[in-house]
């Protein structure tokens, strides 16, 4: 079991070191946002897991927010409720206090995320809503040529998708989520077809697999990135992806309810 941060961070990333810019690059996009509501359907009363600084709360539901992290708690708008200081495995509710639970790119974040997700279960009477990514298709993303080590590390840190439907059990389905062009949420693929922006290291720094690799190693991958798009390496083998609308990458969205 991953020791405890002194921030609170539960899980392998210690978001009291890399968590200070989180909300300048990870801001929510509506049309993921859409995607969420939708699955979570007529649910009122709302548990968001692993809530961060408040990504996708939609403001018409009640919603009660879980985050460990002080610096992630620390960066919730004031408009969004206080986040209750608790971890996924250990959810301080009754059984069925809720009409849905969510969580977003959390998941991979927590020490057991098989028992975090059959909290949700417990604690949730409708859907149970997972938005993460699906770590057979990590690598498949062309940032896997100048960072290996990172999406290494993202898709040895993300459940199977399969692991996750067994631990929520009940009647599932996962949906590709597509990601806009211009995403406002900054992880990784976010960036598919806007390269230059990863060379930021406040962005790369928002995407916490980047942790998990040694600066030196990081600088030098961005490096290489840098110089492939200088000298129009990355456009020769990418440049359509520049004028995509959009892209169909690891992201999912797994839904459970109960049978």
């Amino acid at each position: 079991m991953n020791k405890p941060r002194i921030d609170g961070s539960a899980g392998d990333a210690d978001y009291g070191a890399i968590g200070g810019g989180y909300s300048r690059y990870r801001r929510p996009d509506p049309r993921i946002g859409e995607a969420i509501g939708a699955a979570l359907g007529a649910a009122r009363s709302v548990v968001n897991v692993g809530a961060g600084a408040g990504s996708y709360e939609a403001a018409h539901l009640d919603v009660t927010a879980v985050e460990p992290s002080a610096a992630m708690r620390a960066q919730r708008p004031a408009h969004l409720p206080r986040a209750v200081d608790a971890v996924a495995e250990h959810l301080p509710f009754p059984d069925d206090t809720f009409d849905a639970a969510m969580t977003t790119f959390s998941v991979h974040q927590w020490s057991d995320p098989a028992a975090g997700l059959r909290e949700m279960r417990r604690v949730a009477r409708g859907p149970v809503v997972v938005l993460t990514c699906d770590p057979a298709t990590v690598r498949d993303f062309w940032l896997y040529a100048y960072a290996p080590l990172v999406l290494d590390a993202e898709a040895r840190r993300y459940p199977a998708i399969r692991d996750i439907a067994d631990a929520l059990g009940g009647a599932v389905t996962v949906e590709p989520v597509p990601i806009p062009a211009d995403c406002t949420d900054g992880f990784n693929e976010a960036y598919y077809g806007r390269p230059e922006l990863l060379l930021d290291p406040g962005a790369r720094q928002a995407c916490s697999a980047w942790s998990f690799v040694d600066p030196a190693t990081a600088d030098r991958c961005a490096g290489h990135l840098r110089t492939a798009l200088a000298d129009g390496t990355w456009d020769a083998r990418h440049a359509e992806l520049r004028r995509r609308p959009h892209y169909n990458g690891s992201l999912v969205l797994v839904r459970a309810v109960p049978q």
